[in-house]
């Protein structure tokens, strides 16, 4: 995967360049932006892979459909190889609609890789100044987290902004950025329900019986696991950890939680909350692992709450998860219960 591959490098000049370190470990109380209202404008910018107009023109449609105003970043359509322009480039893109104060909430464009190359490049001092909402997932997980530990700021795993967004993806998306609820239960697509008669990934399953509280933390997996070691890793001591996949095979994501398991330890979390892990079986030519017994062994082996079937990841129907808010998990009632509001 490109991802994969183009992780490492982004991280190493990240670290190298990295004149403003996070907060210290662990994070303070969490910084909510204000919630969203009707004709607010988003800003839309490209941290990652690189786009086509068409893929712009569907994101400013989405944007607009919701009910907010589109703004672009001005090197969206920027290209330097795999990348959405340079990492200045889209730095300075990400700086600017941050600074911008019409703008009230960021939203990535697509993942892919590249993300972590920005981590150095942000202004710190404006983030610390000011708390926005920033949206997306896959190589986003990079951002999400640096943001979470620099800045204390509650950012959402949720789609990308050129999402094909089901009604199911936009209420999950509108109802945590727009509206303060105390309490909000994140339930699981009926979509996947239907589906996982008929495919595994999509099957929920209690692997560790209980009921845990703490902060969400987490996103795709292999992106996590690749920040374990710089200033930005993710801190999931008391935490919900979240974690999803594509297009990994089982012994590589076995590796991957080993190398969880090896740095900080899974059994420090509060609770383990799988999403789906698409396209993850073992291919013709590997030999044979299943992936649900990988997942088992190591989420049985932390010993504490686990699960693994809820709506999040490469998926068309995706839960928007606000990292960093306290939410608890109840594996008998099957249920992911936000216990405060994500936005102010």
């Amino acid at each position: 995967m490109q991802r994969r591959h183009c992780l490492s490098a982004a991280l190493a000049a990240a670290v190298a360049g990295c004149a403003t370190p996070p907060l210290a470990m662990p994070p303070p109380p969490p910084r909510r932006p204000p919630r969203l209202r009707p004709g607010d404008t988003i800003g839309l910018f490209a941290p990652s892979s690189r786009l086509q107009p068409e893929h712009v023109a569907r994101a400013l449609d989405a944007v607009r459909s919701l009910g907010f105003e589109p703004r672009l970043g001005r090197h969206v359509l920027a290209a330097q190889g795999h990348y959405a322009g340079s990492a200045e480039q889209r730095a300075e893109d990400f700086n600017a609609l941050w600074r911008d104060g019409e703008v009230r909430a960021l939203w990535a464009l697509r993942g892919g890789a590249g993300a972590a190359a920005l981590l150095p490049l942000l202004d710190w001092a404006a983030l610390r100044a000011d708390a926005k909402a920033v949206i997306g997932y896959s190589d986003l997980t990079a951002l999400l987290l640096g943001l979470r530990a620099g800045a204390a700021l509650v950012c959402f795993h949720g789609p990308s902004a050129v999402s094909r967004l089901t009604p199911f993806s936009a209420a999950a998306l509108q109802a945590v950025l727009m509206q303060a609820q105390r309490e909000t239960v994140l339930t699981r697509s009926p979509e996947h329900r239907r589906r996982a008669e008929a495919e595994p990934q999509f099957r929920e399953r209690a692997i560790r019986a209980g009921v845990a509280e703490g902060p969400l933390i987490g996103g795709n997996l292999s992106v996590l696991a690749a920040l374990v070691g710089t200033p930005w890793a993710a801190d999931w001591r008391g935490a919900l950890l979240c974690l999803e996949e594509v297009d990994e095979e089982p012994y590589r994501i076995d590796r991957l939680l080993t190398q969880l398991q090896q740095s900080q330890g899974l059994q420090r979390a509060a609770g383990l909350v799988g999403g789906v892990f698409e396209r993850c079986e073992a291919g013709p030519d590997s030999t044979p692992m299943p992936l649900a017994e990988v997942l088992d062994r190591q989420f049985a082996s932390a010993g504490v709450p686990a699960v693994y079937g809820y709506s999040f990841g490469h998926v068309r129907d995706q839960l928007t998860l606000p990292l960093g808010v306290r939410a608890r998990l109840d594996t008998t009632a099957e249920t992911l219960t936000l216990l405060a509001p994500a936005v102010d």
